[in-house]
């Protein structure tokens, strides 16, 4: 049997004073109430007050998935838009200062601020994550372990997050350096069984360490809410086209696996120390370079790469209802991600004469711009 594979989508943004293009320290207070009475659950308030949370319901395939997100964004841009403030999509702010933002008051919240300290007051940052649904425990741990491969290309599609605090930190994505200062972060082990990592959540908790599985921030994770293997790697796309080509590819790439797998097939697992390998090649360089291809044991053009992922997960694809998302890779590859652009936006800039702080505002312009680009004018 095959795994429903149904989607669910959350973004993360960051609420932008339109005047100094810097983040909102303090949004005003009826901002979250609006976005709540015309979305309900659909959008949280984050750790930090100058962010915002967004998540689909449970969606039947990628075309309902780009129902949502679509009126989502819109529907956020419209009200913070509103309030006085803009929409950005981007996994770090060029320039904000971390040390400047306040957290949102909470128990949950100040349950985290008091655990991690510093660490969790550095998380300026933000991510896109895709659930998908995997009924079956055993088969949610099984295509885990195989999927651990795919994690640093669904992150090479993705990154924007080249700036940190106003200096380019020569990486297409920052937000994993700063996010892996958080405990039990990264790719996971690999485990034999459901039971075998119910055991080693049970010891954890049993250890006092955390309170339950929700505290567990791998890249990739079975969820101990909903029956589904949640992809966390990947940094939240500006561009929504970005995003739903990466939901798209991850849920083909399930679907391969688990079709392979009815035919007594499986996915090479390789030592953790070789994939996350490709994790920091897809950190420092995103689409730009190559990475190991662990089969053949060589770097190879990501390029390449993705081009055999699409050509395996073809079949997927088209039976998902998915190709036309899955084929925009080659978009991507082509102009490159949100981190490529910034980049371009700020020496450009540069050249043009600009001083730092006006590269650095005419990136956020940029991001503010390509957040809501497509999307049609929320009523």
């Amino acid at each position: 049997m095959m795994p429903t594979l149904t989607l669910g989508v959350e973004e993360e943004y960051l609420l932008v004073d339109p005047e100094t293009r810097d983040l909102v320290e303090e949004p005003s207070p009826d901002f979250m109430k609006d976005c709540k009475d015309r979305l309900g659950e659909r959008v949280t308030p984050e750790f930090l007050k100058c962010q915002v949370e967004i998540g689909t319901p449970v969606c039947a395939d990628i075309t309902e998935a780009r129902h949502h997100l679509t009126a989502l964004r819109s529907v956020i841009i419209n009200t913070a838009d509103k309030h006085g403030m803009k929409l950005m999509a981007a996994s770090t702010h060029p320039f904000a200062q971390w040390g400047r933002q306040k957290h949102t008051a909470a128990p949950r919240y100040d349950l985290l601020d008091k655990d991690m300290g510093g660490a969790i007051r550095r998380m300026l940052i933000c991510g896109m994550h895709v659930h998908a649904g995997i009924e079956d425990e055993e088969l949610r741990i099984d295509l885990m372990n195989q999927t651990r491969y795919f994690l640093p290309h669904l992150l090479a599609l993705s990154t924007s997050s080249p700036f940190w605090g106003g200096h380019d930190m020569q990486m297409r994505c920052s937000r994993l350096g700063v996010f892996d200062s958080m405990p039990r972060t990264g790719i996971p082990d690999r485990y034999e069984s459901w039971s075998e990592y119910q055991r080693m959540i049970e010891r954890l908790v049993r250890a006092g360490v955390m309170e339950d599985a929700t505290k567990i921030w791998w890249d990739m994770r079975p969820s101990c809410r909903f029956p589904t293997v949640e992809m966390r790697i990947t940094d939240v796309c500006t561009r929504l086209e970005d995003a739903l080509c990466v939901a798209a590819i991850y849920q083909s790439i399930l679907r391969m696996l688990s079709r392979i797998r009815n035919r007594n097939m499986r996915w090479r697992i390789y030592p953790r120390i070789m994939l996350e390998e490709n994790r920091w090649r897809a950190q420092r360089y995103g689409c730009t370079n190559s990475m190991i291809d662990l089969g053949r044991g060589e770097c190879l053009p990501f390029g390449s790469l993705i081009e055999e992922i699409i050509e395996i997960i073809t079949e997927d694809a088209t039976a998902l209802g998915c190709l036309k998302e899955v084929h925009h890779a080659r978009t991507i590859l082509k102009r490159g991600t949100s981190a490529c652009k910034q980049l371009e936006v700020f020496a450009k800039a540069k050249q043009a004469g600009a001083d730092e702080p006006e590269a650095f505002r005419a990136v956020v312009d940029m991001l503010v711009a390509e957040t809501a680009a497509d999307l049609p004018e929320a009523p």
